[in-house]
């Protein structure tokens, strides 16, 4: 069996690793455009700020280690062309230009995703970068370095972390949302208004619900100025945070995608084309919480899916289980992480939720170093199924949304919650554990709620 992978970033390292152990007897050729693989994107903010030293330890493989388990590896080659019909390829060498056909049995197509560039006049200015890949990391700290006036644009996870790294640099930096209010995907209102407020207080300049309507640039072509809707901030370098988009330029109207182009697969991985498999950010996912497919790229979800190829290439083996996009972050002293849907994302996919907020400690108060958490469950206002969870503190606690994850993944109540096991031990928790706390507090809230109806 002949098995090409397009792509190797997360989803093609554990496809290609797994295929390797699992089909020994299948020859497998790895086509990559850059000149590395695995680089994890999510490090970036960390290697900006000065945490990890050295961004080449924000790689965990190599195209030597895939190479040395019997991957034919073709780094620097750009695949132009898919014919379906033929199972071949035409393909570029990047380094000599030279094209040529290959052919396959199964293609595993993991291209990833991109930055989204947005059609604003003066986009194109130098100065003006995106925050993807191992080369534009080192381009954003080079000319970091150079510049005192920086601005951010968009409030996702990777913007709030390099505001952040930033201005621990000490420059002066602009913060720009179209939004109302910072991580709004993630987090609602009440977790947002202090995240925002521990950024003000560090000196960082938020320009919440204000649109980028145009770039200026002097006459060397570099960036200077950014026009929102509001007001015009002055820049020395800009770092462009506003989303990703799936690549799949090569299959595009060839096979089954959501509309923003991420390819459809079922739960072995396969796309509408069965010799055509597919994982990571060029996919949807199917969201538990939501019951429905979503774009959603995560570096959690690319591994799996990765890994679940493998298992399926030959013929079905492993289900996949879906997600609930947990994820997490660190910002100065507060721990946050989400899980599910908030209550916005709820109604978007057209969920009638309640919710329930809890602030209490998570240890007994006769602890020395006692602690307030901030925690939040969403869950369907007539099953009670746990739709959607956040938490925010100073201490980590942010191993709480890893459980609330299987919870949610498991389709539990809010009442099976509420009775579900945890130990209890005075350096770790209360006798009530703050999960069985806050669904109990859940619980008494739709009693009441009854009781007011009757």
């Amino acid at each position: 069996m002949k098995i090409i992978v397009i792509g190797c970033t997360h989803a093609g390292t554990q496809t290609v690793k797994n295929l390797l152990r699992l089909h020994p007897e299948a020859a497998i050729t790895v086509y990559e455009r850059n000149d590395n693989v695995s680089f994890l994107s999510c490090g970036i903010a960390l290697h900006v700020g000065g945490v990890v030293d050295d961004a080449q330890k924000l790689f965990y493989s190599s195209p030597q280690e895939l190479e040395a388990l019997g991957a034919k590896m073709r780094v620097s080659h750009n695949v132009h062309s898919i014919n379906r019909q033929e199972k071949t390829l035409v393909v570029e060498n990047l380094e000599t230009g030279e094209q040529f056909i290959d052919s396959y049995d199964k293609l595993v197509y993991t291209t990833g995703s991109t930055p989204i560039v947005p059609p604003i006049s003066g986009v194109g200015l130098k100065n003006i970068q995106l925050c993807k890949n191992y080369a534009q990391a080192q381009e954003i700290i080079e000319k970091a370095t150079h510049a005192n006036k920086i601005a951010v644009v968009g409030a996702g996870y990777i913007g709030v972390e390099l505001v952040e790294a930033f201005e621990a640099y000490g420059k002066d930096v602009t913060f720009i949302e179209g939004a109302d209010r910072v991580l709004n995907k993630y987090l609602d209102r009440e977790f947002t208004d202090e995240v925002e407020q521990t950024l003000t207080a560090q000196g960082i300049r938020l320009a919440l619900n204000e649109k980028v309507e145009a770039f200026a640039g002097n006459e060397a072509g570099e960036v200077t100025a950014i026009q929102t809707s509001k007001t015009t901030h002055d820049v020395d370098l800009v770092i462009l945070c506003v989303g990703f988009r799936p690549q799949t330029e090569l299959l595009k109207g060839e096979l089954d995608t959501l509309e923003n182009g991420a390819l459809l697969v079922n739960e072995y991985m396969q796309t509408s084309d069965p010799s055509i498999f597919a994982a990571g950010d060029n996919c949807s996912v199917f969201h538990n919480s939501a019951q429905h497919h979503a774009y959603i790229p995560l570096a959690t979800n690319a591994t799996k899916m990765g890994t679940l190829v493998a298992y399926n290439i030959v013929k079905p083996t492993i289900k996949y289980r879906g997600t609930q996009g947990t994820s997490g972050l660190k910002l100065y002293d507060l721990n946050m992480a989400s899980t599910g849907l908030t209550e916005e994302g709820a109604a978007m996919y057209g969920l009638d939720v309640r919710s329930t907020t809890l602030v209490d400690h998570e240890r007994p108060t006769f602890m020395p170093t006692a602690t307030e958490v901030k925690l939040k469950l969403v869950y369907d206002q007539d099953t009670m199924r746990l739709i959607g969870a956040q938490v925010l503190s100073k201490i980590d606690q942010t191993q709480l949304m890893n459980t609330l994850s299987v919870c949610i993944q498991q389709r539990m109540t809010v009442e099976d919650l509420a009775f579900s096991d945890f130990f209890f031990q005075p350096h770790y928790n209360k006798p009530v554990n703050i999960l069985n706390t806050i669904a109990l507090k859940a619980l008494t809230e739709q009693d009441q709620l009854q009781s007011q109806l009757t």
